[in-house]
């Protein structure tokens, strides 16, 4: 799978997860506004029906009685006194509301026992505003009381702010009155027309508690399809993922498995065109040599097929066949294969491999494939003049190996990944060896196979090295 087509498939991949995220954006804004909605008739209905309750409860006879007989009489008298002009509008205003007060400890109890026999899941406050009284007499309007949204005048009820209060439909009612008066020396009855206007105010205290409470089925089942959008959504967007992640594996896996065949054909290739020199044809040694290094590559060409048959891709699926290995030998030769194969025109590898021999235990084939992924690495992340050394040590029951390069190095964030699979470094100066990142995972999981471990250290610009840490 080549670069473009893989920030193609990227491409598409965005658009569609940014697409699936709008798609969701746009279902929650959509529930949200009818949920929102909901609420709102729910309010408004739930409003309604406190509206009717307090209207129901107003019109009772005893409060009724209290209000427009008791209350509205005496106001009625005032009036008429103010028409006589025994008293002004603001002796009115006090006595009509001194009347109130009179009587609004006899009006709250009997509004507060109809409420509690009612036993309500909710709790009301509540109040009667006298909003203005406006008297006609035939020929003019005058105002005797009225109040403003910032000055209430509070005729029965208990006193609350009225900031969080709800206001409910105003009432009016009206009604003719008559009065004696004197008009030039004589005794005269007048009459005039009165309007009483007045708006009920509530407090209740959990509104938005019983409102929730009987929408509670709508935001469940809501908030379990929103749930169930986004599990959906989850989901297929996982195994997209997943499917696109074998997708690649497949891919990446033969394109790996493909670079791994072309070392030892180029390898044979080479060794086959020496077998034809006749300087290597007269040197029997070289001959052995040459003859030795074909058949190692044939091997290895077997067991590669073995791999891509088998499609081991992790530590617990590699199958190990180890033998004893005496570590010197072993390391001339890879070093030996790996110079021959490379072609590399300024390689330098210096050798320093632990002295006296040590024998050990490890799979043949898949140690060399480690550590080839490791040197081929070096030359792919290397300089124009590449330097490797190969170091090895027994510590503390390990045989330890260093193998270090001047090669570009590794960033510190990158160094935490280098060993997943499929990452690669994003630059670099990239020689003749490609790359799908699957040779360092295929060593980390080749080293962990045999009860190892790998690490690195590297700097930026000065160079990476690789320690491996195998039990004796």
């Amino acid at each position: 799978m080549n670069h473009r087509t893989t920030k193609k498939m990227k491409n598409k991949f965005t658009i569609l997860i940014l697409i699936s995220a709008l798609a969701l954006g746009a279902l929650s804004a959509i529930q949200a506004y009818l949920v929102n909605n909901t609420y709102v008739l729910k309010k408004r209905a739930f409003l309604n029906e406190v509206d009717d309750l307090v209207s129901e409860i107003d019109n009772e006879q005893i409060l009724d009685s209290l209000y427009f007989e008791t209350w509205g009489n005496d106001l009625a008298d005032h009036i008429a006194d103010y028409k006589n002009g025994r008293i002004d509008q603001k002796e009115v205003t006090q006595r009509t509301m001194a009347k109130a007060d009179s009587l609004n400890s006899s009006y709250m109890s009997y509004y507060n026992a109809f409420l509690d026999s009612l036993q309500l899941e909710y709790t009301i406050k509540y109040h009667k505003n006298l909003e203005s009284v406006l008297i006609f007499d035939g020929n003019t309007f005058d105002s005797i009381l009225s109040s403003t949204s910032d000055s209430p005048i509070k005729l029965f009820g208990e006193e609350f702010d009225e900031k969080e209060a709800v206001s409910l439909s105003s009432s009016r009612w009206y009604g003719e009155r008559d009065y004696i008066t004197t008009v030039n020396d004589s005794v005269v009855t007048e009459s005039y027309d009165m309007e009483v206007k007045t708006q009920d105010k509530i407090i209740i205290t959990n509104w938005r508690r019983v409102v929730l409470r009987r929408m509670s089925g709508l935001l469940i089942g809501s908030i379990l399809l929103f749930l169930f959008v986004i599990a959906l959504l989850y989901y297929s967007i996982k195994n997209l993922i997943t499917q696109k992640k074998i997708a690649e594996v497949k891919t990446d896996f033969i394109n790996n498995i493909t670079h791994e065949l072309k070392t030892p054909l180029a390898t044979l290739g080479i060794a086959t065109k020496s077998l034809r020199n006749e300087a290597i044809k007269s040197s029997p040694s070289a001959f052995d040599t040459t003859l030795g290094i074909v058949e190692r590559q044939n091997n290895r060409l077997q067991k590669l097929i073995d791999q891509v048959l088998t499609n081991s891709l992790s530590a617990e699926e590699i199958q190990l066949s180890k033998e004893q290995i005496v570590d010197n030998t072993f390391f001339s030769e890879l070093i030996a294969d790996f110079k021959l194969s490379t072609q590399h025109s300024d390689l330098t590898i210096h050798n320093k491999v632990h002295v006296p021999e040590i024998l050990l235990r490890i799979d043949r084939f898949h140690f060399t494939t480690a550590l080839l992924n490791i040197l081929e690495n070096a030359i792919k992340y290397g300089k124009d003049h590449t330097e490797i050394t190969i170091y090895t040590a027994v510590k503390h029951g390990n045989y330890i190996i260093h193998i270090s390069d001047n090669g570009i190095g590794i960033s510190p964030k990158d160094q935490k990944v280098i060993f997943d699979k499929f990452y690669r470094v994003s630059d670099g100066n990239v020689h003749d060896v490609k790359g799908l990142g699957l040779g360092l995972y295929f060593t980390h999981q080749i080293i962990t196979a045999h009860k190892g471990t790998i690490t690195t250290e590297s700097e930026l610009n000065k160079g990476t090295t690789f320690i491996i840490k195998l039990p004796v």
